[in-house]
């Protein structure tokens, strides 16, 4: 598969990746010999980036991932955790007092003695514009804690905030074919300041496979059901904040782009692939299959102008007025 450099880590990693959220908690049941053969199955499909947090499952996905590095040593692949949310979100919390004791978990969790990436996971507007936040992430480079650091992000204007920082590696943002607005300055800054930009939510939350109508039923304790409103967490990380109805008619259009032998998921992964300044996609996977389909979307041949125009068209005519002006 495909590498591409990592910003200014020093690192590469694929072109797609696996967002291990599923394998923690809060999109149904995963047993773990299922999580174990999806981890399998998307390193032997050519996947070296994983993406988890210390609050996925409280830990369950980080233990996963370190269980499974610990048993296949040959597997080479960066590891991205996040931190920050299994406290209040409060900017006050943010010390490094606090970091070291995170990262001292998550480092236990994945049983290694630095951790690859941290990322703030999508914390308070103002911690983005605290000189102290940061001279503490760079303390735990300098400390051996850590290799570098990112932060996940809601908004385009938290993104450009964090780039500006000149300690920020990588930036997480919510980008699909449902969600055009990082495109318009998120990535020609990151591309400007060597930031890698890693693309979480790229199937909006599996309405870009195409799979689901508007009679689908989710699990009680999948976020689709309960966080749809933003009850829970932010809006946008369900769905990509659109209206489920709309999602759905608007996904069966897109479905009807996708190139001939290709699914409507490889086709959201691909528009994702080739966009300017993206280093890495990290779809999740439920099953062994799921993982090798997602990382098959790097094989495909670039999509035409003709379809990233129309994908432009169905955000403007479907999606645009929900979601543009909020994130």
């Amino acid at each position: 598969m495909e590498q591409r450099a990592f910003g200014r880590s020093g690192q590469r990693v694929s072109v797609v990746g696996l967002g291990t959220w599923q394998l923690g908690a809060d999109w149904g049941e995963v047993r773990e010999e299922d999580a174990l053969a999806v981890l399998d199955a998307a390193v032997e499909a050519g996947v070296t980036f994983f993406d988890t947090a210390d609050v996925y499952g409280d830990g369950r996905s980080e233990q996963l991932i370190g269980r499974f590095l610990k048993e296949r040593p040959d597997a080479q692949v960066l590891v991205a955790t996040k931190m920050g949310r299994r406290v209040d979100l409060d900017p006050a919390l943010y010390t490094l007092d606090n970091f070291r004791a995170w990262t001292d978990r998550s480092r236990a969790n994945l049983g290694v003695d630095r951790l690859d990436l941290v990322q703030l996971h999508c914390p308070p507007t103002a911690v983005y514009a605290s000189d102290a936040v940061f001279d503490a992430l760079d303390t735990l480079v300098e400390e051996g804690r850590i290799a570098a650091y990112g932060v996940s992000v809601e908004t385009c204007d938290e993104a450009l905030t964090a780039i500006a920082r000149p300690g920020t590696a990588s930036v997480q943002i919510i980008l699909n074919p449902f969600r055009l607005k990082p495109l318009e300055a998120v990535l020609p800054a990151a591309a400007a300041a060597g930031v890698g930009i890693i693309a979480r939510v790229p199937l909006a939350s599996g309405l870009l496979s195409g799979k689901y109508t508007r009679d689908t039923v989710f699990a009680e304790n999948d976020h689709r059901t309960y966080n749809r409103h933003g009850e829970a967490f932010d809006q946008g990380e369900t769905f990509s904040g659109v209206d489920y109805a709309t999602g759905v008619e608007a996904a069966a259009e897109f479905a009807d782009l996708a190139p001939e032998g290709a699914t409507a998921a490889q086709a959201a992964l691909r528009w994702l692939i080739q966009q300017p300044g993206v280093s890495t996609v990290i779809p999740g996977a439920r099953n062994p299959e799921q993982a090798r389909a997602n990382a098959a979307a790097a094989d495909l041949a670039p999509l035409p102008e003709s379809t990233l125009a129309a994908v432009r068209d169905l955000y403007d005519a479907k999606i645009r007025a929900q979601v543009h002006h909020r994130w």
